[in-house]
């Protein structure tokens, strides 16, 4: 399976998988998943409940953000892949940080539950045949195939990486 074209997203997502680079989901697997799951690990507890200014989201808070938004992506991918016809929704990632209880969960919990999503999202890339990842849908209302959301999952992840490095200085 090749990089996706641009006709299999939209132009939203160009800069998630300007992130990446490889040909294919396992491509990236090799190349991003322990590097991105490192990077959170190596997060001083102490600096979790940091947030760069007013109304900026804590460490923690990107941290449930970048969980819940691989797991809106990997459902997207799953529902596409299976012929869903009906065009997902997006979702409003604000409101999903409001009502999110990232201020009162348990960080070591939140690293394990990002390595089991991390290891499910690859474990379900893994089951999709060529003609899966090939299939286009409609989500937040633009073409997706599943293709894109394997590169799209990666590329958001790690511009997170570069936020936190850049505003948060992690």
């Amino acid at each position: 399976m090749s990089r996706p074209s641009a006709k299999e997203y939209g132009s939203f997502y160009q800069t998630y998988i300007n992130y990446t680079s490889g040909k294919d989901y396992s491509i990236l697997v090799q190349q991003y998943n322990e590097r991105i799951i490192a990077f959170w690990d190596a997060i001083p507890l102490e600096k979790i409940n940091y947030s760069y200014g007013p109304g900026k989201w804590t460490i923690k808070q990107m941290f449930q953000h970048v969980i819940d938004t691989e797991r809106i992506f990997a459902y997207r991918a799953l529902a596409i892949a299976r012929g869903e016809a009906t065009p997902i929704p997006g979702f409003d990632e604000n409101e999903y940080a409001n009502n999110a209880t990232a201020a009162n969960r348990n960080w070591k919990d939140m690293l394990v539950e990002w390595r089991v999503v991390r290891q499910s999202t690859n474990l379900l890339f893994a089951s999709f045949t060529e003609e899966q990842q090939k299939r286009l849908g409609t989500a937040s209302d633009n073409p997706m195939s599943v293709n894109a959301l394997g590169f799209i999952i990666f590329g958001h992840a790690l511009h997170h990486l570069h936020i936190l490095k850049e505003r948060y200085h992690i």
